[in-house]
């Protein structure tokens, strides 16, 4: 299921473009960042974390405002990760679309602030859309705060050529296979979960996660993306 072309004006935004379910996996081969891919941390670090996003996406926006600030941290200005986000347009279309633009609207160096501006925006968004032009001004006021002016807010998100790189980017996502955000892969493996017994357990590449010979389980929250992260670092800087 390609997403087609879609290209909008601000002032059509209502809310009528529903938010939908993030949820979902992955059954294809899932290709290493790129030199031209939006990126925080070193080159170098020994594990190359690539999260698919979307600003549109409720867990996503969960993600960012609950676990992620502890990677970037600890880990991602440590020189210990490199992080890559990749453009995928779950949660409502037009939504991610009109964000994903901003976002590659701003100075490059300012990208990440604008994504995270929106996932704490994300809410109030969705609740302004419900209100003839409200999602429009909610726009206007994020594109103000990054030093967009409201002009440069219509250009941005009337820009084809922007939008049609956030749809291809969705578009390569789901052709590998990807069909729901947040998902992680670390150092070429997807990060999913099975079930053992009466809990689900984190498995990497089909494998299952093992900590100190403990399979880890599959929350989602700062201290088991700590305990993994960790695991990983140590695990590929003795094979390095």
């Amino acid at each position: 299921m390609s997403v087609t072309r879609r290209f909008f004006t601000a002032v059509t935004m209502t809310a009528s473009l529903a938010l939908a379910a993030c949820g979902g996996g992955s059954n294809g081969s899932i290709e290493g960042p790129g030199a031209d891919e939006r990126s925080l941390g070193s080159v170098d670090a020994p594990v190359t974390m690539i999260e698919y996003a979307s600003v549109a996406c409720g867990h996503c926006a969960t993600f960012h405002e609950e676990v992620w600030g502890t990677i970037e941290s600890e880990f991602v200005e440590t020189g210990k990760v490199r992080y890559v986000m990749r453009e995928m347009l779950n949660g409502g279309a037009t939504f991610a679309v009109a964000g994903f633009s901003l976002a590659r609207c701003v100075e490059d160096d300012r990208y990440f602030d604008m994504v995270d501006l929106l996932f704490q925006q994300q809410r109030a968004i969705f609740q302004a859309a419900s209100q003839p032009g409200g999602a429009r001004r909610q726009y206007v006021a994020i594109a103000r705060s990054m030093g967009l002016s409201e002009a440069e807010m219509d250009a941005c998100l009337n820009d084809e050529a922007i939008n049609q790189a956030i749809i291809d980017s969705h578009d390569r996502a789901f052709e590998a296979g990807i069909t729901g955000t947040p998902r992680f892969v670390f150092n070429g493996q997807m990060l999913d979960s099975e079930r053992d017994g009466n809990r689900s357990i984190f498995t990497l590449g089909g494998n299952p996660v093992l900590i100190d010979g403990e399979p880890v389980e599959a929350i989602v929250d700062a201290d088991n993306f700590r305990r993994l992260l960790d695991h990983l670092v140590e695990q590929a800087s003795s094979e390095g």
